[in-house]
Order: C-alpha cells, then structure tokens, then sequence
C-alpha cells in the first residue's frame, strides 16, 4: 500500500476518533476529553492532507 493512501486512511481513522472523544466530552459534560477529541479531529485532518499532498508530488 503506497504511503499517501496510508497517511489518508490513519488521517480518516484519527479523525473519527476524535470526533467521538468530542462527542463523549460534550455529553459528560467533560472538557478536557473534548479539548482532547477536538486536537485528535484536527491531527486527522492534518494527516489526511498529507496523504493529499504525497499523492500530488508522486506522480
């Protein structure tokens, strides 16, 4: 599997992740875990565009 359909498919993963550690920290009414859920949402994000930007410079 090439490397920018990796960083894409963690990228996607981390973000999901993220998103339900902000839901579960807004339901509990926890702020720490959705601060937590928030930065992992927006590390995904990150990665995932990464994955976009090798995809560019590979051909």
């Amino acid at each position: 599997m090439k490397a920018n359909i990796k960083d894409r498919a963690k990228g996607t993963a981390k973000e999901a992740k993220g998103k339900m550690k902000q839901a579960a920290g807004r339901i509990t009414k926890n702020p720490n875990l959705e601060a937590q859920g928030r930065a992992e949402k927006w590390e995904g994000k990150v990665r995932r565009k990464v994955g976009d930007v090798e995809k560019v410079f590979e051909d």
